[in-house]
């Protein structure tokens, strides 16, 4: 670790930690990072790699709670709540449903507009800006139904996605499927194509990231978990950590699905659940798909790469559950089965599970801690860690220098969640 003091620790190294480390050192900024583990290690390593501004609509629809309930006694449903003893679940749980109607679903939607509208545009000029090596793709976000019922489902949420917020895909019959990709099998009931979403491969994303941020100065410090907050006169004076003691001017607490860890030193709260998912990655099948694509109906997202094929979904709501149960593998091959002409190649497979942090309204959180005035806060973005990653570095870096932000930040503060 270098001697020299920076302006400014990240606490987190995943994705959202990467993109706030370089806002802030393109704004004149010297950056430490520190991750308890190993860098991306965690929900930003084997997710499918969405950059998906179709992802308007928040988790927070009319019905979701009834999932949720539903769920406590079905061990397969792929969105799930195990049940545990947990106040803090329940209270979430019921702050969730309290926003499960339509108003806030859309007053949800138009602020998560803003920053995924924000963090396309950014992604756009850092890949040119950059030439990362992390196969980025401009080809999409297929939405396949199998049924009738499905399409006709997913028909009205595409006429609200286009009415309420500008955002519209194309509609694929089903028998013009197999045409567009001929990894789909014949006799599906038709799909939604939203031309302006991406894909990359998040694991190269963040290697040639942070190869590119260490070559500007970064500095990265793997295996470096914070033990205690030193504080004094509203502010932070140093950080305690299994690397020794260190300070610097500024910090910012980017640590995912482990953040309501830190609430107490950081003197607010933060309701986030762990919110479980799964994919498996293997060898590219043939034909393999030729574009990303997601089965609504039995919520099973497909990213096809370059060098590799995964399948990945599943919400559970289980706490810090570190277990990958082999028929959560084989629910994913199975549910992606009845779409593709090959589903799940045989040969070696690499099972993952990452835990996404789940706020209670579907919006992340970002921007300073209430208590303290040197401290930020970047977290919270639900499944959109990815998406949300640019613009939520660009929003860090404005409010750590004092510049005005380039969308209005309000809706994200933490001081939504009271003292």
């Amino acid at each position: 670790m270098s001697s020299d003091r920076p302006d400014l620790i990240v606490v987190g190294a995943g994705v959202i930690g990467i993109a706030c480390a370089h806002y802030l050192s393109a704004a004149g900024l010297r950056v430490t990072v520190i991750d308890q583990g190993k860098l991306a290690s965690g929900c930003s390593y084997a997710n499918c790699g969405y950059v998906c501004p179709s992802h308007v609509l928040p988790m927070t629809e009319p019905g979701a709670i009834g999932m949720a309930i539903k769920s406590l006694f079905n061990p397969r449903a792929p969105f799930r709540v195990k049940p545990r003893l947990s106040p803090a679940l329940w209270n979430w749980m019921w702050q969730f449903a309290r926003r499960c109607t339509h108003r806030k679903m859309i007053d949800a939607g138009h602020h998560l507009k803003a920053i995924l509208d924000s963090s396309m545009a950014e992604y756009r000029r850092l890949i040119a800006a950059e030439s990362l090596d992390c196969e980025w793709k401009q080809t999409g976000l297929l939405y396949v139904l199998r049924t009738a019922k499905g399409m006709r489902a997913f028909a009205e949420s595409d006429h609200l996605l286009t009415e309420e917020f500008g955002v519209s895909a194309k509609r694929i019959e089903g028998d013009a499927l197999p045409a567009f990709d001929p990894a789909l099998r014949p006799g599906l009931a038709g799909a939604f194509h939203y031309e302006e979403d991406a894909s990359v491969r998040p694991d190269l994303l963040n290697a040639s990231w942070v190869g590119r941020l260490r070559a500007r100065g970064v500095e990265f410090v793997e295996n470096c978990r914070v033990t205690g907050v030193r504080k004094s006169d509203g502010r932070i004076v140093g950080l305690d950590t299994t690397c020794g003691p260190l300070s610097a001017d500024q910090y910012v607490f980017a640590a995912g699905a482990w953040s309501p860890k830190l609430a107490g030193e950081l003197e607010c709260r933060i309701p986030i659940e762990q919110g479980k998912g799964y994919s498996v990655t293997m060898s590219r099948p043939d034909p393999c798909p030729r574009v990303p694509m997601l089965f609504p109906e039995h919520r099973v997202a497909v990213s096809p790469f370059d060098t590799g094929y995964r399948l990945g979904s599943m919400m559970e709501f289980a706490g810090y559950d570190e277990s990958i149960p082999p028929q959560r593998i084989q629910q994913l091959r199975d549910s992606a089965e009845p779409y593709l002409m090959s589903a799940a190649p045989d040969g070696p497979a690499q099972t993952w599970y990452g835990w996404r942090p789940m706020t209670w309204d579907s919006l992340p959180i970002i921007g300073r801690v209430p208590a303290l005035s040197n401290a930020l806060l970047a977290t919270g973005h639900n499944m959109l860690g990815l998406s949300l990653a640019t613009g939520t570095g660009r929003l860090i870096a404005e409010m750590a220098t004092g510049a005005a932000t380039h969308i209005d930040a309000g809706a994200y503060s933490v001081a939504r969640f009271g003292g």
